[in-house]
């Protein structure tokens, strides 16, 4: 079965996330956490924080999945301005318009398969990262999960904020920003339909 986002819906996931805000950072001691410890390498506290950033996005998504449906969400968008199609490499030069649900479903499971790549993300003893790890690999994740982010914002805060989690996502989004701007794996005009969202949190 291919592994995506967490459906399990509920109390276990609603959990987690209280866990992680428990355990988040406050705002002030954000833009230090983003800052390259001393003698750490680069490429791993960016694949560090890829598998964060994923495991945020995938437990907030899965709180409000049962309602991100054909009926609901019959485009990946945020907002009527910016509609997101899906790339498949079987396809690669017909773009595929698909539900939120089925391309974040699919989106989940293409970057846990990016993370389960040892040519990738090495973690074996002597097992080096690729040389576009920081240019391109890291940065085509980052790019994906910002469009979970901006569909979360723009389709679903009524229901995040109803399960007491909107501190929890503007917590990890913050983040998410610094860490990505701080680094150079976004590129500005990427931000577009979250400019406002991102004014308000910084």
């Amino acid at each position: 079965m291919e592994k995506g986002f967490n459906e399990k819906v509920g109390v276990t996931s609603r959990f987690q996330l209280k866990q992680f805000g428990e355990n988040s950072l406050g705002k002030d001691v954000l833009k230090e956490a983003v800052t390259l410890p001393e003698g750490e390498d680069i490429n791993e506290w960016v694949a560090c924080h890829v598998l964060d950033f994923y495991n945020h996005t995938n437990m907030l998504y899965s709180s409000i999945a049962h309602s991100c449906n054909q009926q609901s969400c019959p485009v990946m968008s945020a907002g009527s301005k910016y509609e997101y199609l899906w790339n498949d490499k079987n396809h690669p030069k017909s773009p595929i318009r698909m539900s939120a649900f089925d391309y974040i479903t699919k989106l989940m499971f293409w970057i846990n398969q990016q993370i389960e790549n040892e040519s990738y993300f090495p973690s074996k003893q002597g097992n080096l990262f690729r040389d576009d790890f920081i240019s391109v690999i890291a940065p085509t994740i980052f790019r994906r999960l910002l469009r979970v982010y901006s569909h979360m914002y723009y389709h679903h805060l009524a229901e995040i904020s109803k399960y007491g989690l909107k501190t929890m996502l503007n917590t990890s989004f913050h983040h998410f920003v610094l860490f990505a701007t701080k680094f150079h794996l976004i590129e500005y005009n990427e931000f577009a339909p979250v400019r406002e969202i991102i004014k308000n949190l910084l």
